[in-house]
């Protein structure tokens, strides 16, 4: 019996797959799209952000490949990482949004940290930075409303340390297990519950990052933007909204519509 056979059609044709496509694809796209802003209060000659999504979906790539070699305890693992970069990418972001001022130009405490030569804070520090923020507060009160994300974390450590030995037996694609499928169920759930995190914090607080391409590209060739069109948002940006913020968080998706000046449907 090879591999195929023993994961099952049920598993090789989960929709997670299709899930970490079109999530890799995105941030492939934010990655280009984003390149074109500069990351104020560095010295960064790109946006600071660009490499930070490439290197995402290179993550999201390797857990697509993981999984469809049945590795969902080494999967987790990974989520753990995407996990911990989207909250990294919230906690620079709004780190520079905070301190970048006309006598603070170059923020050290970040610029720092992109140079190699300081380390990001622990998770832990950066992720009650980000929870007392004012600014990202109406995003952290819906996201804390129930125990979702902690339970998401307590997986992902629970992989990642062997906390049960059922852990290591979904790393072993020899043996047949009959919840390997469900356990695909979940780690999609919660795959969709960090994107759903990092899509809400990124884009209120930098809602121009869901700017298309038209106004840019009209002054680049020397004509006049059409009225309004710095407003519009990038195709794949409303396609994700549409796809994951929408049908999973209601609430999220009328919160950034609320408040963006971005044509955002």
């Amino acid at each position: 019996m090879d591999k195929l056979e023993r994961l099952g059609k049920e598993y090789t044709d989960h929709k997670v797959f299709g899930q970490l496509s079109d999530l890799a694809d995105f941030y492939n796209s934010l990655a280009h799209t984003t390149m074109r802003f500069m990351s104020q209060g560095t010295k960064a000659t790109l946006n600071l952000d660009t490499y930070v999504f490439s290197s995402v979906k290179g993550t999201l790539d390797s857990i697509k490949e993981l999984l469809s070699n049945g590795r969902i305890n080494d999967s987790y693992a990974l989520l753990r990482k995407y996990y911990d970069s989207t909250i990294i990418n919230i906690y620079t972001n709004l780190y520079l949004n905070n301190h970048f001022n006309i006598d603070n130009f170059i923020v050290e405490h970040i610029d720092n940290w992109r140079k190699g030569t300081a380390s990001i804070p622990e998770y832990r520090i950066i992720s009650k930075y980000i929870k007392d923020s004012d600014k990202l507060k109406p995003i952290t009160d819906l996201l804390s409303k129930d125990k979702l994300y902690k339970g998401v974390r307590d997986r992902c450590n629970d992989h990642t340390h062997y906390n049960y030995y059922y852990n290591l037996l979904l790393n072993d694609n020899e043996i047949c297990l009959p919840n390997r499928v469900r356990e695909l169920d979940i780690f999609s759930t919660d795959l969709t519950a960090v994107f759903v995190q990092h899509f809400a914090y990124l884009f209120y607080l930098n809602d121009h990052y869901m700017m298309s391409t038209d106004y840019i590209d009209s002054l680049d060739i020397g004509i006049t933007p059409e009225e309004d069109s710095q407003y519009w948002v990038s195709l794949f940006v409303q396609n994700a909204f549409d796809n994951w913020i929408k049908p999973n968080r209601p609430d999220i998706a009328n919160e950034i519509k609320s408040k963006t000046t971005m044509h955002l449907e």
